[in-house]
């Protein structure tokens, strides 16, 4: 589930995992580094019910996907340009990170949803530091849509369906 921000995409993406049969767990890459994300992490909790299971992960995406993706499961993973943000301030390698996502992704047994922000429709960034973030953010997004069955772009709470 690609979109801007606050264009519906989490919504949208929780709607579609609700729908799947199976356990639901979701996995939360965001840090509460200030009281503004402590809130919009809160918001997000409270639009799920107790059938949710969750799993705070910041770094080892892969490593939680190859751990529980399986059994009938269902996995919301929200989101996937948090998880790169961390890893970008953690001064990971970002490529190795993103192999080791896809790879998940490719032995999974379970239906997976992902949230990524699209970053790439604005200005060209003022500093090196969110280029960098930008164009990772960018091929990011273009290998975990390749591993996936369907791909959608939220845009004013609307989805259109770009592969599948």
């Amino acid at each position: 589930m690609l979109g801007g921000a606050r264009s519906g995409k989490s919504r949208h993406a929780q709607a579609i995992a609700e729908a799947c049969a199976g356990e639901r767990v979701f996995v939360a890459t965001a840090q509460a580094f200030d009281g503004e994300m402590a809130e919009r992490i809160a918001l997000h909790q409270r639009d799920r019910d107790a059938s949710w299971r969750t799993i705070e992960e910041p770094v080892d995406l892969p490593g939680v996907i190859a751990a529980v993706a399986g059994g009938g499961r269902v996995l919301l993973v929200d989101c996937l340009t948090l998880w790169l943000s961390n890893l970008l301030l953690a001064e990971a390698d970002l490529d190795a990170a993103s192999d080791a996502l896809v790879d998940a992704i490719q032995r999974a047994e379970a239906n997976i949803v992902f949230v990524s922000n699209e970053v790439g429709f604005g200005i060209v960034p003022d500093n090196a530091l969110a280029r960098r973030f930008r164009d990772a953010a960018g091929r990011l997004n273009q290998r975990v849509a390749a591993a996936c069955d369907v791909v959608e772009l939220v845009v004013a709470g609307l989805p259109l369906r770009i592969k599948g």
